[in-house]
């Protein structure tokens, strides 16, 4: 696996640390990210991943000049897979007069907003063997874990009752009532909200809830 490293990253002991990992290592000057890192999906496509390392300090003193927003919108347009790591031992919410909110409002956003995941790390050699781990982790085969659990279920009756219980709100009592009222899975997906509301404790949220399951589109 390949780590290509900013020109701007030499000096920050990291390389160095990097080829003791066995790495191997292309520095160039890159205008978006610090470290970047190509893999392919679980369905052969290649995939980038970009990394934006900021000490504690460089941290909050671009959370001041705004350098902070426009760096993660140009992570987040640019790369399959955008990580910030965050590098430093202090408690970052005493290095400087800071308020404690502003930081926990930044962290919140790049969590919620720019949805891009951020990692602590307490020094160089730790942030290398972070990379070192990342890229490790990225030549094995990947796939998306199933979200439904690997036991089928013994009978029809139980398998029919497994389907409907993976619905928003419903549990096995309500799943039960379901098709003893309708019959088939097929009637019960294409049963009307006021033939839903027929339905003892399935209430307009829990039945608007279902539609929107089994209506919207797959993104």
């Amino acid at each position: 696996m390949k780590v290509i490293v900013d020109h701007r990253e030499r000096s920050s002991g990291i390389i160095k640390e990097l080829y003791k990992r066995e790495l191997e290592v292309e520095i160039k000057e890159l205008k978006i990210a610090d470290y970047v890192l190509h893999s392919k999906n679980g369905e052969g496509k290649i995939q980038t991943v970009g990394i934006e390392r900021k000490t504690q300090n460089d941290f909050l003193n671009s959370i001041i000049d705004k350098r902070l927003v426009e760096q993660l919108l140009v992570l987040k347009e640019n790369f399959d897979i955008p990580i910030l790591i965050i590098e430093g031992e202090e408690n970052m919410y005493e290095i400087r007069n800071f308020h404690p909110n502003a930081i926990r409002g930044m962290l919140a956003s790049i969590a919620v907003d720019f949805q891009i995941p951020t990692i602590f790390t307490k020094s160089v050699r730790d942030t290398a063997g972070l990379i070192a781990v990342i890229a490790k982790r990225l030549e094995k085969p990947r796939k998306l874990p199933s979200l439904l659990s690997k036991r089928k279920p013994l009978t029809t009756k139980e398998h029919q009752e497994y389907i409907i219980e993976s619905l928003p709100g419903i549990g096995p009592t309500l799943a039960r009532s379901l098709l003893k009222k309708f019959k088939t899975i097929e009637s019960i997906i294409n049963a009307s909200e006021e033939e839903l509301k027929t339905i003892d404790k399935l209430g307009p949220k829990k039945i608007s809830a279902i539609k929107k399951v089994l209506k919207n589109k797959y993104k």
